[in-house]
């Protein structure tokens, strides 16, 4: 009787072992999902450079593709003063939004951009600020599909740039800096 007592015990010690065990790795685990949510260094920001249907090309840019600017974005880290070659530029209205990642992420504030193609099915361009809408992009992870508030809007080239951040990481690719995000090289 004894020895049964204790071999039901030692399991229950031992299921609650592991029990823990497994928490901890799950807290760790959401842990680092969130981190990789609300700091941008964590992400890869190359893109394939395919660009939604219906996105018109810019006629006539400030910077043509083929050409190099400086790059005063500062939306992810190490971008604000590095050298972008144009890989793209288009003439749309680019959004900041704010969501929550589809896959249980910290929710991401004032995201810089998305542009209105990547909007699923939205109303006509501009939105107002406030407008609910979906995303159809995948810039960050959790972002396809998620629920977004428009902070802001606006009417301008947008371009999709090459660049080497200030830490020596290759970006190509990279969906989307502003015309007042560029400055001309002297």
């Amino acid at each position: 009787m004894r020895q049964k007592k204790w071999m039901t015990g030692l399991s229950a010690m031992l299921l609650v072992t592991t029990l823990a065990a497994c928490g901890d790795a799950e807290e760790e685990q959401t842990s680092d999902s969130t981190e990789e949510h609300s700091d941008h260094s964590m992400m890869d920001h190359s893109g394939s450079g395919e660009v939604p249907s219906g996105l018109s090309e810019a006629t006539d840019p400030t910077f043509p593709v083929g050409s190099t600017a400086m790059m005063t974005a500062d939306h992810m880290p190490g971008m604000d003063g590095t050298e972008a070659t144009i890989v793209g530029a288009y003439d749309t209205t680019v959004y900041s939004v704010s969501y929550t990642p589809t896959d249980g992420g910290d929710p991401v504030e004032d995201h810089k951009w998305v542009i209105h193609e990547e909007l699923d099915n939205p109303d006509e361009a501009p939105l107002e600020e406030g407008t609910e809408a979906t995303l159809a992009t995948d810039h960050m992870d959790g972002m396809d599909g998620a629920e977004a508030t428009i902070d802001s809007a606006e009417q301008t080239t947008v371009y999709m740039v090459d660049f080497t951040t200030n830490d020596g990481e290759d970006v190509t690719n990279h969906k989307w800096v502003t015309e007042d995000e560029l400055e001309a090289m002297n």
